[in-house]
C-alpha cells in the first residue's frame, strides 16, 4: 500500500519531465542553467524598466486600471516592455500600502488614483528618475530578437501557405542554415564574429 506522499515510487506532487524541455528527468540534472540573453539579461529582449516608476508616473497623468497600466507601459516603451499582471497588482498594492494611491471598485474593476501624498512623492523624485519607459534601440547591439523571431515565423508562415514545393525546400535550406549559423555563433564565444 502506498503512502500519501508516495504513488509510484515518486513523492507526491513531483511530475515527470521530458528530459529535453529542462526539469528533473531520467538523469535528474534539473533544469537547464540560465543562460544570459534571457528575461532581463543581455543578448535578449529589451530591459525592462521599473514597475513602480512607471506607474507612478502614468497615475500622475489619469488615474487608470491595472489593464490601462499594462497597456500603456506597452505603448511607452513601443512594444518592447509589457508588465504582467504578477507586476502591475503586487506595485499597486504597495503604492496603497504607502498612501500614495488609493484603489478604488469602478464598474468591478480596481482603479488607481493618485493621492496628494504621492503626487508630493513624485513631484520631490521626478528629476532623479530614470525613463522607466526607455528600451533598447531595435537596430543597435542587443537587438530585440524575439521581434526578429516573431517576424521570420510570419515569413516561413507565408511560404508555408502559399509558396511552391521549390519555395518550400529552399525555406528549409535557409531556416537550416540559420539554425546551425546561430550555434555556430554560440561556439565562437561570446563577442559576434564580424560580419
Amino acid at each position: 500500500m502506498h503512502s500519501h506522499r508516495e504513488h509510484d515510487g515518486r513523492q507526491f506532487g513531483h511530475r515527470l519531465h521530458h528530459p529535453h524541455r529542462g526539469g528533473p528527468g531520467p538523469m535528474d540534472m534539473g533544469p537547464p542553467p540560465h543562460r544570459r540573453g534571457g528575461r532581463g539579461g543581455r543578448g535578449g529582449r529589451a530591459p525592462r524598466g521599473d514597475v513602480r516608476t512607471a506607474v507612478l508616473l502614468l497615475l500622475a497623468e489619469e488615474p487608470m486600471h491595472g489593464y490601462q497600466l499594462m497597456q500603456a507601459i506597452s505603448e511607452r516603451s513601443g512594444g518592447s516592455w509589457t508588465p504582467s499582471p504578477g507586476a502591475i497588482y503586487p506595485t499597486l498594492n504597495q503604492l496603497e500600502d504607502e498612501g500614495l494611491v488609493v484603489v478604488t471598485a469602478d464598474a468591478g474593476r480596481k482603479l488607481a488614483t493618485l493621492t496628494d501624498a504621492g503626487r508630493e512623492h513624485i513631484e520631490s523624485r521626478r528629476e532623479t528618475w530614470p525613463d522607466p519607459f526607455a528600451g533598447r534601440d531595435a537596430s543597435g547591439p542587443g537587438a530585440d530578437l524575439r521581434g526578429l523571431l516573431h517576424q521570420v515565423g510570419g515569413a516561413v508562415r507565408q511560404v508555408a501557405v502559399t509558396g511552391t514545393d521549390a519555395q518550400l525546400a529552399a525555406a528549409a535550406t535557409i531556416l537550416a542554415e540559420a539554425r546551425r549559423s546561430l550555434y555556430l555563433l554560440l561556439a565562437e564565444g561570446p563577442e559576434a564574429p564580424d560580419a
